[in-house]
């Protein structure tokens, strides 16, 4: 796995090193984070006492917890953002809080388990060859019920070029192969927009690195904080997890903490420079600019951090039906407007061939999913301001409700949209010329060179089209530097699906962050990833029966839950999350019979 290592600098007489006491925090509240600091310094012998077998049986304990608070966990979290639980989106707090952990204790328990058996995590699985002479690995799916239930769609983990398969299976592991060499306390800055984040990223720490975890939540998710301790009780009794909060000067005063071995965040960029070489305004702005100049960060410990980006959505030309016109921007809708595009994975960019025959059709199409999809708060602090900045940068964009979609015509300057993390329900249309190969070559290189960050890329293409591409297909996939790729299908898919990874792709430093350093998810606990690749469906059912798909992937899914314009999302989602909870037959035919009303 990739990380950012910050050097021991030595310190200038005139710039005294930063230190652990901090004037904003009043003395009780220094004194519990140090004492939590200090429950995790004896939990993390306690934890590397612990053999592989028995953490198995621990996470099988907060697998019940996290499952008996799934409820408590969806419904606080569709308040906190301004949701009721009959809300129509409702689903989406379901989807991405407590059924992504359960899914992910689910598959660290698999891996974990072929561990304490002498097995390898990577034993039965398909690894083979990606161009370049990197390994892939099939990470999904791996069980029954996902070949089921999510039929169509199928995920890789590409290794860096040069790791052989051999390899792979000899790092599958990471550091639960040496569980008893401890590696301290890490520090997770939760992300506060997706409520299972500050979890899988604690889980990550431990079980990826054997560190016991102190988790500060972003304040956007205090409310989460009691779900929280209950649904994490198992690890936090032991010591091996402690949970507080806190604003910024909680922050700060724990990553300069010489008890803390690791940073880990999930946030902005501006953030992350904060923490590493110090504030960019104010009276300590000329220091920041002389230890960047000088290249010596205050931070002196290691640090990873995912960071959000610019996000494409490439429209490959080829002949689409009205249908899969209507499907594919009800599809780009989602990407955008998931979590009000409170979201560092929001599809933001679309880039169109200038030349494509249907492109207006699907503007057409585009502008009418976009604006139907039902209303929700803007509840980001912040985003408010983001999209007035779209507004006076793009003053002709259609405002449609609570979202703009800004579509880039003639001399209009693109620059911000692609440059500009909005966060929030602002979408933009770009154009490049050419058709086939042309299109999506030249697609490629405007988001790996004109876009911010390199978090995921999305990508829809039919069947008959890609089958035509042939091997032009993979090698464009290949030349996309995104850490997450999802062809026909939008990356969020990859953030849930635990087998898969998640982060920015490989080569960022602190100097120049990008969308982060390091991964996390990955629960193979695979070693060296470049990036992760998803394929879906194109078509829906029935459309993707074989008669009527042209050669795509069958699905059984008439429109998946996670669609905003999905009629019975919300309660397909609550059914999935309460059957990985619980199983239950019963229970899951009635879900999946909702499902068809989608």
């Amino acid at each position: 796995m990739t990380s950012a290592t910050t050097p021991a600098a030595p310190t200038r007489a005139d710039e005294p090193a930063p230190k652990t006491t901090a004037p904003d925090i009043v003395e009780g509240v220094r004194d519990r984070l140090d004492g939590a600091i200090d429950h995790l310094q004896v939990g993390a012998r306690t934890w590397s006492s612990l053999t592989v077998a028995q953490r198995v049986t621990l996470l099988r304990a907060v697998r019940t917890s996290v499952a008996a608070s799934a409820e408590d966990w969806a419904t606080t979290a569709s308040a906190s953002k301004g949701l009721t639980a009959q809300h129509p989106l409702a689903g989406e707090e379901w989807l991405s809080g407590p059924y992504s952990v359960l899914g992910a204790l689910d598959a660290y328990i698999e891996t974990l388990s072929r561990l304490a058996e002498g097995r390898n995590p990577l034993d039965g699985l398909t690894i083979g060859r990606a161009p370049g002479g990197r390994t892939r690995v099939q990470a999904f799916p791996l069980t029954g019920i996902d070949r089921f239930l999510l039929s169509g769609y199928t995920g890789e983990v590409w290794l860096e070029p040069g790791v052989t398969p051999n390899a792979a299976r000899a790092a599958a592991g990471l550091a639960q192969r040496t569980p008893a060499e401890p590696a301290g306390v890490g520090l997770v800055l939760g992300a506060g927009n997706i409520t299972s984040i500050p979890v899988l990223d604690v889980m990550y720490e431990l079980l990826a690195h054997n560190r016991t975890v102190l988790l500060k939540v972003n304040p956007t998710q205090d409310a989460l904080v009691p779900v929280y301790k209950r649904a994490l009780a198992p690890l936090i009794e032991p010591g091996f997890l402690r949970i507080v909060r806190g604003g910024p000067e909680v922050g700060a005063y724990l990553t300069g903490h010489p008890g803390l071995a690791h940073v880990h965040i999930t946030g902005s960029a501006a953030t992350f420079d904060a923490i590493v070489w110090g504030p960019s305004t104010g009276a300590g702005a000329a220091a920041t600019k002389r230890r960047r100049r000088e290249n010596r960060p205050q931070l002196k410990k290691p640090i990873t951090a995912e960071l959000g980006g610019v996000s494409p959505i490439i429209i490959v030309p080829g002949r689409w039906t009205d249908a899969d016109i209507t499907y594919h921007a009800e599809h780009v809708a989602t990407m955008r407007l998931q979590n009000s595009g409170h979201n560092c994975i929001a599809g933001q960019v679309v880039i169109l061939s200038s030349d494509w025959d249907q492109a207006d059709a699907f503007r057409a199409a585009l502008r009418r999913a976009y604006a139907n999809a039902p209303e929700r708060p803007i509840w980001y602090p912040g985003s408010p301001s983001r999209m007035h900045l779209a507004t006076d940068e793009y003053p002709d964009a259609l405002v449609l409700g609570d979202r703009l979609l800004v579509e880039i015509e003639g001399d209009d300057d693109p620059a911000a949209l692609q440059t500009t993390e909005y966060f929030s329900p602002v979408l933009g249309v770009v154009t490049v010329p050419g058709t086939g190969q042309a299109f999506l070559d030249a697609a490629v290189t405007h988001a790996n060179e004109k876009l911010q960050g390199t978090l995921g890329a999305n990508l829809l293409i039919d069947p008959v089209t890609e089958k035509t591409l042939g091997a032009g297909f993979e090698r464009a996939i290949t030349a996309l530097h995104y850490g997450s790729i999802a062809i026909n299908g939008w990356t969020a898919f990859g953030f849930i699906t635990p087998t898969m990874t998640w982060g920015a792709f490989p080569g960022n430093t602190i100097e120049d962050v990008g969308s982060g350093i390091g991964i996390v998810h990955n629960a193979l606990l695979l070693d060296q990833v470049e990036r992760s690749v998803i394929r879906g469906p194109f078509r829906p059912l029935p459309r993707s029966l074989p008669l009527l798909n042209g050669g795509g992937r069958l699905t059984i899914l008439p429109k998946p839950p996670w669609f905003v314009s999905a009629r019975t999302g919300a309660a397909v989602s609550e059914g999935l999350t309460r059957y990985r909870a619980t199983g239950g037959v019963l229970g899951l035919v009635k879900t999946l019979a909702r499902a068809m009303r989608a």
